[in-house]
């Protein structure tokens, strides 16, 4: 990945593609860590996402994928060359309808993400998920004292509505604070057609939040960038995905259309996925992660495609 692309609002010059690390601990650690982390900053990446609960559900360790990270930083110090952004106040796996969003909460789980990263400071840091029952004032004013207190650079919000998210940028542009500079929601090629996700707080991209963000000083970063596998598993035959979300007459046909795709530029199913994002008219930073060297050096090609956006009309 050659190009960078200036954060809204920002002195950040982030990669086109984040590297996502919810699998880090479980797919990959210790020196294979080292491998994949030092492959993504050697070839241009400097976009590294992250979570206090990453992968807390797996019952054994939390903030496993935090712990990774701190680890490499540690054995490989490159900090000053990343971008480093992770979340906090997810709901407790057993109790997802009891939020976790209040001042101590949030404050326990930054506290904690810096100790076990090893960083004084995070460059960006998200509310893992939202709470309407709080004013966008207080959550703002909430993020803006952890601002002032050196312990982040900048904020921004996951799973958050269009509604909330615009309230919020006319609460930062009322007094004069940047606000959030990115979200991160549930977007990808396959969104359009999927049937609701199991998560009922995971909110998902639709033609309103698009009208906003092409609009807005908030930067939106889409999880799930590669349909959770669908189309690449789809290949097996259809009794692979009946179970998927994505298995859907519409993404049936939008099957045939990326491999297509795929076939007209000699590119890989996860490139022709990602390069979805790449052609938007407007920005987009997709999280991608990988389980392995190849699959990650796969993802940062996308970049090196001339994809068109009369490719992706949906």
């Amino acid at each position: 990945m050659e190009q960078t692309i200036l954060l809204k609002g920002t002195d950040l010059r982030v990669s086109p593609i984040a590297m996502g690390t919810v699998n880090a601990g479980l797919d990959w650690n210790g020196a294979e860590a080292d491998q994949i982390f030092n492959h993504y900053v050697d070839h241009g990446g400097n976009l590294i996402d992250t979570a206090r609960v990453y992968n807390d559900w797996v019952g054994t360790e939390a903030g496993r994928s935090e712990r990774v990270i701190g680890e490499w930083l540690r054995r490989c110090p490159r900090r000053q060359e990343i971008v480093l952004m992770t979340k906090g106040g997810h709901p407790n796996k057993d109790s997802m309808d009891v939020s976790r969003m209040g001042q101590a909460d949030m404050e326990h789980d930054l506290n904690l993400s810096l100790s076990v990263l090893g960083v004084d400071c995070i460059d960006i840091y998200f509310y893992h998920r939202d709470d309407t029952e709080y004013s966008v004032d207080e959550l703002l004013e909430r993020m803006e004292g952890f601002r002032r207190s050196g312990k982040i650079r900048y904020y921004g919000c996951s799973n958050w509505s269009t509604e909330r998210m615009a309230q919020a940028e006319a609460y930062a542009a009322c007094h004069g604070l940047r606000g959030f500079v990115a979200n991160q929601n549930l977007y990808n090629m396959g969104a359009k057609y999927m049937k609701p996700y199991d998560d009922a707080t995971m909110i998902a991209v639709d033609s309103h939040a698009l009208s906003f963000f092409r609009q807005s000083n908030i930067t939106l970063m889409p999880y799930f960038g590669i349909c959770s596998g669908f189309f690449h598993k789809l290949i097996a035959g259809n009794d692979s995905v009946k179970e998927s979300c994505y298995y859907t007459e519409g993404n049936l046909l939008l099957a045939k259309k990326i491999l297509n795709l795929c076939q007209f530029y000699h590119c890989t199913i996860s490139q022709a996925l990602l390069g979805f994002f790449l052609v938007q008219d407007f920005t987009m930073i997709p999280l991608a992660g990988a389980a392995s060297v190849a699959q990650l050096d796969d993802i940062m090609h996308s970049t090196d495609i001339p994809f068109q956006k009369k490719d992706f009309i949906l």
